[in-house]
C-alpha cells in the first residue's frame, strides 16, 4: 500500500487513539495520508456500475472533488456545474485514471476548514510511488475490497502507526496489526 509522500498525520475520523502532542495533525495539502480510524463511505470509478454493495458514484468528466477550504463545498464530491465556483478542486475523472475505480474515506466528514479533503484509497501510481495524501495500491487487490466490502458491516479503515498496533489490538476484538496488507482471492 502506499500512503501520502511525507507519511501520516492524525486526521479528523472516529476517535480511539490518543496521539502524542509532538505527533503531526492532518492538514490541507500536507502530503501526509490521514492517520485514524476513518469510516468508508462509498466507491467510485469511471464506469456506469461496478460489483460492489457500497453507495457508488460515477466520476464523469464533470465530477468533482472540491480542496478548496474557503469553499461551502469543501471537501463534498460534486458535479462541478453545483458548486459554489471553488478555486481549487480535483477531477474525479483523471488522465492517469489512478481513480477508475476507488473509495471514499470518511476523513474530516465535518468538512473543517483546512484539516484535508478528498481522500481516497485509489489505484497506486507504481509500486515505489507515494501520494499526494490519500492510499493507494494495485488495481487487482482495490477491485476485491471493493467487491467484498458491504455498508451493512459498517466498513472502516484502521491506518495508524506502527507504534499504534497494540492500542488497535485491544480497541478491536479480532483485529490483528500487520506490517503489509494483503488481499485473500
Amino acid at each position: 500500500m502506499n500512503l501520502g509522500r511525507n507519511g501520516l498525520a492524525w486526521g479528523i475520523g472516529e476517535s480511539g487513539f490518543i496521539p502524542k502532542a509532538d505527533e503531526p495533525v492532518k492538514k490541507e495539502g500536507d502530503g501526509r495520508a490521514p492517520a485514524g480510524i476513518f469510516k468508508i463511505t462509498k466507491a467510485f470509478g469511471y464506469a456506469t456500475q461496478i460489483n460492489t454493495k457500497m453507495p457508488y458514484v460515477q466520476a464523469d468528466k464533470e465530477l468533482v472533488c472540491v480542496d478548496d477550504s474557503r469553499s461551502d463545498d469543501y471537501n463534498k464530491i460534486l458535479n462541478i456545474n453545483e458548486s459554489s465556483n471553488p478555486v481549487s478542486f480535483e477531477w474525479m475523472r483523471r488522465r492517469d485514471d489512478l481513480y477508475k475505480i476507488g473509495l471514499v474515506v470518511g476523513h474530516n466528514s465535518e468538512a473543517q476548514k483546512g484539516a484535508g479533503s478528498c481522500i481516497f484509497f485509489h489505484i497506486r501510481k507504481s509500486e515505489d510511488a507515494p501520494t499526494a495524501g490519500c492510499s493507494a495500491m494495485r488495481e487487482e487487490d482495490l477491485s476485491t475490497i471493493i467487491e467484498w466490502l458491504d455498508p451493512a458491516q459498517n466498513p472502516k479503515l484502521v491506518q495508524i502507526p506502527r507504534s499504534y498496533c497494540s492500542q488497535a489490538e485491544k480497541l478491536y476484538k479480532g483485529i490483528r496489526c500487520t506490517a503489509a496488507l494483503s488481499v485473500k482471492r
